[in-house]
């Protein structure tokens, strides 16, 4: 057996480096934080062949004293804790005292730096390890590091470095993330000579407009939520504008971009229930806690975390989300094609159930009498001047309480056109009924579905499989409204079906609820299925495309969408209305050209 021995300094820092600066990426990041721990409000990132070549970080934070500078290249030296308690309430980026060291083993580094009130700049240089005497160096304040030649002296750790331009976007996506944590911070980002990045100091919203662009921030809505000591602010994409693929998904947890598995399922269950098939959620979300109650010293790259109390965390965060997504269509108005709609979120006027999808009157003048029960002697919706259509004279003092406006007509059965303020809303009636009905259905869903009996039973020819379900899951029936019987082996009555879908095909309904239940079970599908359950029932129950509506009937639709929770999309995530400006169609139309 071989002799145990220390190993010498210069082969331990080689190791931590392979944890620590995997690739030029992982050295920006670890730059850019010392920077960051050091106060600086400006900071330049200069990059060469990806970061291969040179990465140069330079600050104008407090700096470093000449006799501190040996240190910053010493083994798990640091200013930034003292004693094992800072290890409990971990406050800065950096706190290992291992990364300058680890890169000054790989590479040949330098460091110029002149400590804030003092006259005079100090440089030290290291040259695969070999550290160099302290010198003056020309430095106007804080502190400037050179990497060059990244992994020059260990060969087998260049030879897992990715091609120039794939080294440049690990370092472009670093910054990025590093930009949109601080935006309070000015930064340089240059790239061989060319300077892509200018980003001055300022709100966290323009730090995205200029990292993310216009399709994120136009499609964005706010989160800002507080409880339990506990603060979550940023932004999270509408779902309806989700888009597949990879997405812009960035959470900060005090500052630190982070990948948590928890809070990334929290983020996902948050969007379960409003997502389109494979898309992909896109957020930027600020998380601050105390420090006390996250432990960021799990992993050598500090992007994965452990919360002290990561049940509570994952409930604040998918609530937070879950309610900026849930707003209706009076709070958070769609976008039109060409620019964010100004529409003010008004509080919104009583429901009145009894007009909704009321049937036009035969022969009247579509939606006079509906306007004046629904509004009152408004101007806005007083009778017309003779011969004047009402859809033709929606008077816009009404837009701030409607924003989406009043219904023109019907498009090919599929889709309502409306007018309101910004110029021309397009609804599909079908999804939008469907959310409709879906959000009602789970706030009645909570101690049981409330069910209308059935004056005359809905007979249906049901197979051996349907009949046994419908005997054996008649209580979790029960609670989702409906009342099944058998006349038989082969032959169901439908009694009974949920309040809110007595205008729906009872054994449609039915089967389809027996299908889920036969596939996943009547206790499953209560607990961990039941938003799937009365999604299906609310598809069924919804308006059919192709059915004519009469001007009441659409206008009711309109306004029980913006009165709705999550309305702008259905319950398969797909956008349910869209916003033309009059903008838009001038430009259609070439008008002032």
């Amino acid at each position: 057996m071989a002799a145990i021995r220390p190993l010498p300094d210069l082969l331990i820092n080689q190791i931590a480096a392979g944890e620590v600066v995997e690739r030029p990426a992982a050295a920006l990041k670890e730059l850019v934080e010392n920077a960051l721990d050091a106060g600086a409000t400006q900071i330049d990132v200069d990059v060469a062949a990806g970061g291969t070549k040179r990465l140069r970080v330079a600050d104008n934070g407090s700096g470093i004293a000449r006799e501190d500078l040996p240190l910053t290249v010493a083994r798990h030296a640091t200013s930034k804790i003292a004693t094992v308690l800072d290890l409990d309430a971990i406050a800065t980026l950096g706190f290992r005292g291992e990364a300058l060291a680890s890169m000054a083993a790989v590479s040949r580094l330098a460091i110029a730096s002149r400590a804030a009130a003092q006259p005079h700049a100090w440089r030290i240089e290291v040259d695969g390890g070999c550290v160099g005497p302290v010198a003056p160096a020309a430095l106007a304040a804080g502190t400037t590091v050179t990497l060059e030649a990244l992994f020059f002296n260990t060969p087998a750790r260049r030879k897992f470095l990715r091609t120039e331009a794939t080294e440049w976007a690990h370092c472009d996506e670093a910054f990025r993330r590093l930009a949109l944590a601080h935006a309070g911070v000015g930064f340089t980002l240059t790239h061989n000579g060319r300077t892509l990045r200018r980003l001055h100091g300022g709100g966290r919203r323009a730090r995205i407009d200029e990292l993310l662009g216009e399709p994120f921030a136009i499609h964005a809505t706010p989160v800002d939520a507080q409880a339990g000591g506990l603060e979550l602010t940023g932004v999270v994409v509408r779902p309806a504008y989700a888009a597949e693929g990879v997405q812009a998904q960035y959470v900060f947890v005090n500052g630190r971009f982070v990948r948590d598995r928890m809070l990334m399922h929290a983020l996902r269950e948050a969007y379960r229930d409003v997502l389109h098939h494979d898309r992909q959620p896109a957020y930027v979300l600020w998380l601050t806690l105390d420090p006390r109650r996250v432990d960021v010293n799990v992993h050598p790259q500090k992007t994965e975390i452990r919360f002290r109390d990561s049940g509570a965390v994952h409930q604040f965060v998918r609530h937070a989300v879950e309610r900026a997504l849930a707003a209706t269509a009076a709070e958070q108005p769609a976008v039109s094609a060409g620019e964010r709609l100004g529409v003010a979120a008004a509080r919104m006027p009583p429901r009145i159930p009894e007009l909704a999808m009321e049937p036009a009157a035969a022969g009247s003048v579509p939606g006079v009498e509906f306007y004046r029960r629904l509004f009152g002697e408004h101007p806005a919706t007083a009778p017309p001047s003779a011969g004047v259509p009402a859809a033709s004279t929606p008077a816009h003092a009404a837009d701030d309480i409607h924003p989406l406006g009043f219904a023109l007509a019907q498009l090919h059965g599929v889709y309502i056109l409306a007018q309101n303020r910004a110029g021309l809303v397009l609804v599909d009636m079908h999804a939008a009924h469907e959310r409709i009905v879906y959000e009602r259905l789970k706030a009645q869903s909570g101690g049981g579905v409330p069910m209308q009996p059935l004056l005359v039973p809905a007979v249906f020819t049901a197979d051996p499989l349907e009949v046994a379900a419908a005997a054996d899951h008649s209580g979790a029936l029960l609670r989702l409204g409906f009342e099944l019987s058998s006349l038989g082996p082969a032959t169901l009555a439908v009694r009974g079906v949920p309040a809110a879908l007595d205008d729906a095909d009872p054994a449609a309904l039915a089967r389809a609820v027996l299908h889920d239940l036969l596939e996943f079970g009547g206790s499953d599908v209560l607990e961990s299925r039941r938003d799937e359950l009365l999604a299906t029932m609310a598809c069924h129950a919804a308006v059919r495309a192709h059915r004519n509506l009469g001007i009441t009937e659409m206008n009711a639709l309109l306004r029980d969408m913006e009165a709705t929770e999550r309305a702008g999309q259905c319950n398969h995530g797909r956008p349910t209305w869209y916003q033309l400006s009059l903008a838009d169609l001038d430009r259609l139309f070439l008008r002032g050209r």
